[in-house]
């Protein structure tokens, strides 16, 4: 009797899971990309960590459960992404942790497994795999190994991550094809201040647990008139931002604007560039990139973590196989190195906008 209540506990176990992640895993009729160009109400001029600090301030205020916690918060941070919320919310609300990602990530899920809404802050996006176990085998499996009873949706993890100019191997890394192969994450990386507000309020109230990747060399670079009130953008979906007919270049995070520098100098040679920001990397947003491809015929993908099994690999095998007969050149990966991210060689190391631009070119003129 109890082996036959344990598989069936499992069996119920395996059909939430597939119901839960089979929408994200199968090629569905195409879902609509989001766009951030007709965004209404009041705005203001926001740097990147600004517009994160008001979506921070505004999930506080509209989740009475909602607790924000991580090395330095309570100061500010880092990168000053929480600054004021202490004295807006309270100590009880804006927590200081010690320097134990494995334990701040643990508390984190035991206060979302009890119905809160927990916001984790790793410092460094190159210190998240001390709390590998605990986001891998306890936050992502959570709801599958209980069966849909129980689950840690209320869990956000943010950290800085990608490229800053004098990082060196420690402070530069970006992971997020470690969890997107994950199965129960969701992995999301904004471009600039609109979609960092609007991705991380999303992330905040998704019924999922979710890493939240902000590219560090942006916080201060990116400045744009950003939405005051309260606003999400879909997780899932891509944007648009330049719809074009030669080629599909895809890039997240701070690889968009490399690849909009890029895109820009083949448009000044007639090459007309498609620039898709995936934004959220898992589960990605498989419709808009095929149907783009399908019409453009050549693909173009670039992040700045390593090249070998990077995500970018993903997307060409998916593409690969949903646009082979259309296809008229081999899809361009333009990825960093295989190797640990070099202070000295930096800017040999990224995939810059050169880089991008010739990729480009030898695509189009195959």
């Amino acid at each position: 009797m109890l082996l036959r209540n344990s598989r069936q506990q499992f069996l119920r176990g395996a059909r939430a899971g597939a119901a839960r992640w089979g929408a994200c895993t199968a090629l569905q009729p195409r879902r609509r990309a989001f766009s951030t160009a007709n965004l209404e109400g009041e705005k203001q001029q926001m740097t990147m960590f600004a517009a994160i600090n008001d979506a921070l301030r505004v999930a506080l205020a509209t989740d009475d459960h909602a607790v924000l916690f991580g090395e330095d918060v309570a100061f500010g941070g880092v990168f000053r992404c929480t600054m004021g919320l202490l004295d807006e919310f309270g100590s009880d609300r804006v927590l200081n942790m010690p320097i134990n990602e494995q334990g701040l990530v643990g508390f984190g899920i035991g206060l979302a497994a009890v119905g809160g809404t927990a916001i984790a802050e790793v410092q460094f996006a190159d210190y998240i795999f001390p709390a590998m176990d605990q986001i891998v085998n306890e936050a992502a499996k959570f709801r599958y190994r209980s069966g849909g009873e129980f689950d840690v949706g209320g869990l956000t993890i943010r950290a800085p991550a990608n490229a800053v100019g004098h990082g060196g191997h420690y402070h530069s890394q970006s992971p997020e094809a470690y969890f997107a192969h994950t199965p129960g994450l969701k992995v999301v990386y904004p471009r600039d201040a609109i979609t960092a507000k609007g991705l991380l309020l999303a992330c905040i109230r998704d019924r999922n647990p979710t890493i939240f990747f902000e590219p560090k060399r942006l916080y201060r670079a990116s400045v744009q008139e950003v939405p005051t009130g309260d606003f999400t953008l879909p997780l899932g979906s891509a944007e648009v931002i330049t719809p074009g007919s030669d080629i599909t270049c895809v890039a997240w995070g701070a690889q968009v604007g490399v690849m909009e520098a890029a895109c820009a100098r083949a448009a000044a040679e007639g090459i007309s560039c498609e620039v898709i920001d995936l934004a959220t990397v898992m589960p990605w947003d498989k419709q808009t990139v095929v149907h783009s491809v399908n019409k453009t015929g050549r693909l173009m993908v670039t992040h700045e973590a390593p090249l070998t099994a990077g995500f970018a690999a993903e997307i060409a095998a998916t593409v690969q196989k949903e646009c082979f007969l259309k296809l008229e050149a081999p899809i361009a990966r333009v990825c960093g190195a295989d190797t640990p991210f070099p202070l000295a060689m930096e800017k040999i190391y990224l995939p810059d906008e050169l880089k991008v631009y010739d990729a480009i070119k030898r695509a189009v003129s195959f």
